[in-house]
């Protein structure tokens, strides 16, 4: 790695401040999307076909129905979409840098999959934000498919890749991996259980229109939201210690 002490570093950004302001601009657009429905458009954004009683609106239609929700919405998720493709490239030196043995084309495919699934997560996450329900369902609804499915199994895949390549060899995981690693399956584990009990309680709104039922599927929607974020968040733990920097091209290795 050059050494550049010296040298003329025209911009510098940490990878922990990074990863921190990739995740608090959605975190911060789900909150602000789905209090200013639940205070000002309250009535509208909990409505369903039932015309059952209901407190929370569901993410569709916090941050797709009205306004100026859509548009913070649209803001942070455009705004934290570039970062997430730097970490993406990331982790695909941080898993591909290890060689995994006799078995390592394997593992070596299997990055690329993990990475191809993160960067469709995210293509199909800016997809869904610039087209609402209201607007074109059906691609709204296949592009909240196609990222949740790229979601948990990257989520997946990636648990898989830091056990094997961080413990290959008889290789013990250091202690800030090994908490990595617990928080990306702890996550991972509430993901999968928010969601699944998320489409329990959509279907169960839609067979009997219970009065609040929706509700707590959106509770559970926003769980489900929210634990993507911190499982992508990690990347704090995994890069902690790297910086990003901007250097004239003519800066030299020490």
């Amino acid at each position: 790695m050059a050494n550049l002490q010296g040298q003329n570093i025209l911009f510098q950004i940490s990878a922990r401040n990074l990863s921190c302001i990739t995740m608090f601009l959605p975190i911060f657009a789900t909150l602000f999307c789905v209090i200013y429905s639940v205070l000002y458009d309250f009535k509208e954004s909990t409505a369903t076909h039932c015309k059952v009683k209901n407190y929370l609106p569901s993410i569709s239609s916090a941050i797709g129905g009205f306004t100026p929700q859509r548009y913070v919405w649209r803001i942070c998720i455009a705004l934290h979409s570039a970062p997430r493709m730097l970490v993406a490239s990331s982790y695909y030196r941080f898993h591909s840098d290890v060689h995994a043995g006799p078995r390592n084309n394997l593992y070596q495919l299997l990055v690329k999959i993990c990475i191809s699934l993160h960067v469709i997560e995210n293509l199909a996450l800016v997809l869904l934000t610039f087209i609402s329900s209201t607007e074109n369902h059906a691609v709204h609804e296949n592009s909240f498919i196609v990222f949740m499915v790229c979601s948990q199994v990257y989520m997946l895949l990636t648990c898989f890749l830091v056990k094997w390549g961080r413990t290959q060899g008889g290789r013990k995981f250091t202690e800030q991996e090994r908490q990595s690693f617990k928080y990306k399956v702890a996550l991972f584990i509430f993901n999968v259980s928010a969601f699944l009990t998320a489409v329990y309680l959509f279907f169960r709104h839609n067979w009997y229109c219970e009065p609040g039922v929706y509700s707590l599927f959106a509770l559970f929607e926003y769980l489900t939201v929210f634990s993507n974020i911190a499982f992508h968040g990690t990347a704090i733990q995994d890069f902690g210690g790297y910086s990003l920097f901007m250097i004239p091209p003519d800066t030299k290795s020490a």
